[in-house]
């Protein structure tokens, strides 16, 4: 799932005045500019008007989304009626997420040399590939090179977008920039992305005719179209070609740099252990939740159908608490504090979870979903202000690289902990892992306290 960050995948308010913009719209005799050149681009290249960036940066995050939230309902479901057993799938499913952490730091510096819209753009051509052929595999070799290639894609994604739209801020109006309304607005429109997306996925098979294949085709025309609008919409200051050579050379000093940046900047490190702890949160959600709801619904299908619906609300959720994370900020008087109560209750909410195990029927089903809202809304308060903590140690040049460490990390806990906790639920419940998880979270909150101040970075 993505971190809420899904994750996805973490507020979004108003963006202080554009005074360029409003300037030009004032009047019907002028154009109004897109672009305006600043001393502060490269070279004095072409930079997007703060607004204009920020809504272009709304539409590349909901469009990178919305092919994922596409499949999410029904993917499961149309390896198993091809003849996959669970083991399979759970094969297929772990493929897919060691080719995103092996990815992760190499393709994030890639993302620094080479440019944030080319590699989004190649993304989206990866993505399509893997859910074309995944509509089309019969096979679990087949649906295990579509995972390949789904993963390549999702590590390709990880912090481009995110970091051009920084970049383009920085650019237009300094380093000092607030960083907090246009993360939140890209955060909260990858959370209605995959609302929307996984609830159109989710009834697709009954109202359009190809049954559990159609929302895979729909994911592969929605990822060509992220490529078409990332080569229109994302104009990045001119660089020199690389040679082949050149990005050999440059890939690596700058993964060695970013780590070299975590490992030094105690608090940057501090802020990765909280993602890792995310991962661990989020990963015990999305392992052991169908399966709770299987045995409250009483059959797979059903139990799809509501995962549909719950996990829509949570993205709504997420993106209401990446929305709502600068107010939040403001009313308890700084970033830190608000990202220690949105862990706080994130964890609460999963301990209330684990409560409701003893619930059954209806109520049992709600009082899960209701629990789900809350974490996801809460972590989306957090995980917001914890990045833009994040950006703020880092220059333009290791951005994207801090993004891939950061996903990582999420990645990371999630897979130690979705092996640990699916051996512990199989042992001693469904109560007792999420119960561990929450545990593991609350303790996260404790590693932003006396976190030092954000320097001035190295561009």
């Amino acid at each position: 799932m993505r971190a809420p960050h899904h994750a996805g995948r973490s507020g979004r308010a108003s963006s202080p005045p554009d005074d360029a913009s409003r300037a030009a719209g004032a009047t019907g005799s002028l154009p109004r500019l897109d672009a305006l050149p600043s001393p502060a681009a490269d070279g004095g290249a072409r930079v997007l008007a703060p607004r204009t960036a920020l809504r272009r940066y709304g539409l590349i995050s909901f469009l990178t989304w919305f092919p994922p939230g596409l499949t999410m309902a029904s993917m499961i479901l149309l390896m198993t009626s091809r003849g996959l057993d669970l083991a399979q799938v759970g094969m297929v499913m772990s493929v897919q997420a060691i080719v995103v952490v092996a990815l992760e730091l190499p393709t994030g510096g890639l993302a620094d040399v080479l440019g944030r819209r080319v590699l989004l753009a190649v993304s989206a051509l990866f993505s399509v590939a893997g859910l074309a052929l995944l509509a089309v595999a019969t096979s679990v070799w087949l649906f295990m090179v579509a995972s390949v290639l789904k993963g390549v894609a999702r590590a390709l994604s990880s912090g481009p977008a995110q970091a051009w739209y920084v970049d383009m801020l920085h650019a237009a109006r300094g380093a000092e920039a607030d960083l907090k309304p246009g993360l939140a607005r890209g955060e909260a429109m990858g959370s209605l992305s995959l609302c929307l997306a996984t609830l159109t996925g989710g009834f697709m098979p009954l109202v359009l005719p190809g049954g559990l294949v159609t929302p895979m085709i729909a994911a592969a025309v929605a990822a060509a179209v992220l490529f078409v609008v990332v080569l229109v919409a994302m104009p990045e200051p001119p660089r020199p070609r690389p040679t082949i050579g050149s990005v050999m050379r440059d890939v690596p000093v700058t993964i060695g740099a970013g780590l070299r940046l975590g490992l030094r900047d105690r608090a940057l490190s501090r802020l990765l252990l909280v993602s890792f702890a995310i991962g661990a949160g989020l990963y015990s959600i999305e392992v052991l939740t169908p399966g709770r709801l299987a045995s409250l619904t009483g059959g797979a299908e059903s139990a799809s159908s509501v995962y549909a619906l719950v996990a829509s609300a949570g993205f709504a959720a997420s993106g209401f608490g990446s929305w709502s994370a600068p107010w939040v900020a403001r009313l308890l008087k700084g970033s830190v504090p608000a990202a220690v109560a949105g862990t706080g209750v994130g964890a609460a909410a999963l301990g209330t979870l684990a409560a409701t195990t003893v619930l059954t029927g209806v109520w049992g089903v709600a009082a899960a979903g209701a629990s789900y809202v809350v974490m996801f809304a809460a972590m989306g308060v957090a995980g917001l202000l914890r990045v833009e903590m994040m950006h703020r140690r880092v220059g333009s040049s290791q951005r994207a690289t801090l993004m891939s460490v950061d996903s990582l990390q999420l990645q990371f806990g999630g897979v130690v902990f979705s092996l640990g906790l699916g051996l512990l639920a199989s042992r001693a419940g469904t109560a007792a892992a999420w119960w561990s998880a929450a545990a593991v979270v609350l303790v996260s909150a404790l590693l932003y306290l006396r976190l030092p101040a954000a320097g001035t970075p190295p561009e």
